[in-house]
């Protein structure tokens, strides 16, 4: 049984700890997209936010809660990279210690922009090696405050600011499409629609080799899997968390999943008609959205684009078909 689970008031505390902060993203639309999906698209753009993700949300939020005790010891965390951002550049905001735990195949975008908001990573193998247990060593070691990317109620609360921007913003949706990989957006996120726009129906979308969600979703227990190899690195989780599947279980309509052909298609699309960098992780909600698959004609749909950190080489890659 899980307690003190965030709620919607969560979220407005943390928007009003984010304030000033975090960027206040923008919403953009596009006529090609419309026109393709028979439907009225609204796209919360967090690839603009600060370090280039959702992420960024959560990570304040959490550590802006600690005491001053637990800023002096400082903070760990274990990333495969937005949420490793995330925690280095709040924690330089709020001149605290961070270590991070990243895996060693981890996007050298990722690993060169968290080391340089000053935070101390520390590599593991994702295929042999627990990150969690690496994470909770050096928090024993060193007296630290763990933040997990997502299964923690501080950074559920601050993940949900993004959505509730987006009804603030546009007003109430038939359908609201978010990116799963922990559950710490797409929990975040119904907690805002369930307040905000009671019947929106509130679809998770995960990569098909990383279907975990859509597994436990399924089975109303958390299934776990092995580490999926997939173009969406930041939905490439194993399971779903305590906090986060309990949230999904109580406000969220399904989990779909698409393929990384998919993503593909939707990274060039942003690129080419939105003019936009979006990494593949983020293209996850539009994939779903405008992949046919739901009965979207004359609905007015949101979609939340997670982040827009890529490597270069490999964003030029899949841009060009290599």
């Amino acid at each position: 049984m899980v307690s003190a689970l965030p709620t919607f008031d969560d979220v407005v505390a943390a928007s009003q700890r984010l304030a000033g902060v975090a960027h206040r993203t923008p919403v953009l639309t596009s006529r090609t997209a419309d026109a393709r999906s028979g439907a009225s698209l609204f796209f919360k753009c967090e690839n603009y936010q600060r370090m280039g993700a959702f992420k960024f949300r959560g990570g304040y939020n959490a550590i802006a809660k600690l005491s001053d005790a637990q800023r002096r010891a400082g903070v760990v965390t274990f990333s495969s990279g937005n949420h490793a951002q995330a925690i280095a550049l709040a924690a330089q905001i709020l001149g605290v210690k961070a270590v991070i735990i990243m895996p060693l195949d981890a996007p050298a975008a990722k690993r060169a922009a968290t080391e340089g908001y000053g935070g101390e990573v520390v590599t593991y193998d994702r295929y042999k090696e627990d990150r969690e247990a690496v994470a909770r060593r050096i928090q024993e070691e060193r007296g630290m405050t763990l933040i997990p990317p997502y299964d923690h109620a501080d950074v559920v609360a601050g993940q949900g600011t993004a959505a509730r921007e987006l009804f603030e913003e546009v007003g109430e949706l038939d359908y609201l499409f978010v990116c799963l990989g922990g559950g710490g957006l797409l929990s975040g996120s119904a907690l805002a629609a369930r307040a905000l726009s009671p019947n929106c129906k509130v679809i998770g979308v995960e990569p098909e080799a990383g279907n975990d969600g859509q597994q436990s979703f399924r089975s109303g227990s958390i299934v776990r899997i092995e580490t999926p190899k997939t173009l969406a690195d930041g939905a490439a989780t194993t399971h779903l968390g305590e906090i986060t599947f309990a949230l999904i279980k109580a406000h969220v309509d399904d989990i779909v999943t698409v393929s990384d052909a998919q993503l593909v298609g939707m990274l060039r699309f942003f690129a080419e008609r939105m003019k936009m960098v979006v990494e593949p992780t983020g293209c996850l909600g539009a994939a779903a959205a405008m992949s046919g698959e739901f009965p979207l004609a004359g609905k007015r749909v949101g979609i939340i684009i997670s982040g827009g950190n890529v490597d270069l080489k490999s964003y030029g890659g899949l841009l060009a078909g290599a």
